[in-house]
């Protein structure tokens, strides 16, 4: 059984007993939001990290949603991309190129991923960019509240540490509010150059959706969203606050141990 909350200003909680039935919770959603999303602006834009999440989405590859997605509509970006070679195990692009991108009939023109022929701080300029060519043509909507994309979904990951995309705690990226991507060359976690969305464009998206696995993560996901006090971490995650948008959690059991349950109830 699924147990579903809210959260005071921390969004959605799906909490779940299986990684399988995650799995199908998340394929629902995204197939959700793509529909909606062509159903009114004729495309879906979405952003994908690295990590365990490419394997969480399994699902989209199987039946139904493999026939019943509109894949044509769909345009696919990084909101953190490792500045490494796109056949380097180290590249989200790869993860995603091999675990989903592969199985289901997206257009190749469709899938922006970054240069990788260039420094990382070129690379994040191109991308910005890329995108402020998209956010021109409408590909990409833009934010009614400033000038930043409004992408339809960004997925995130969570790291042991709190980081999402590649904004880790106490570095200067965190900062950054004019730039719609940036970019670190000393990651704590390797590879150490890295692209990343900053804090504005992810929280000017339609959606957004963090998904946790894992008791090794239990620690983060409790200082991500519960009511903690001023003497604990402010980690990257809980600075992920859509100014419009929904916020969404995707967590197993193990993930969510040492959530506040009275913020939960059966679904």
């Amino acid at each position: 059984m699924a147990l579903s909350g809210g959260h005071k200003n921390r969004g959605e909680l799906r909490i779940h007993e299986s990684l399988d039935e995650l799995k199908t919770d998340l394929a629902d959603y995204i197939a959700e939001l793509s529909e909606a999303s062509v159903k009114e602006r004729g495309v879906f834009a979405v952003a994908l990290s690295g990590g365990s999440l490419i394997g969480l989405m399994g699902k989209l590859f199987e039946t139904p949603y493999i026939k019943t997605v509109d894949w044509s509509k769909w345009y696919i970006f990084w909101a953190d991309e490792r500045v490494v070679a796109k056949n380097h195990a180290d590249s989200n692009y790869k993860l995603a190129k091999d675990g989903l991108l592969s199985k289901v009939p997206i257009v190749h023109s469709h899938v922006h991923s970054i240069n990788d022929s260039v420094s990382a701080e070129e690379a994040a300029d191109d991308y910005e960019f890329a995108i402020r060519q998209l956010v021109k043509t409408r590909v990409i909507s833009v934010s009614e509240i400033n000038d930043c994309p409004k992408f339809d979904l960004i997925l995130l990951g969570l790291g042991q540490d709190g980081h999402v995309a590649s904004l880790f705690p106490n570095h200067s990226a965190l900062n950054e509010m004019e730039e719609w991507v940036t970019f670190i060359t000393d990651s704590p976690k390797p590879p150490p150059e890295r692209i990343t969305f900053t804090l504005p464009v992810i929280n000017s998206a339609s959606n957004v959706a963090v998904v946790v696995t894992g008791d090794s993560k239990a620690e983060a996901a409790h200082l991500a969203i519960d009511d903690v006090g001023p003497e604990c971490p402010l980690i990257p995650a809980r600075m992920v606050q859509p100014a419009i948008g929904k916020l969404v959690w995707f967590l197993d059991k193990l993930a969510a141990s040492k959530l506040d349950d009275s913020k939960l109830n059966n679904k």
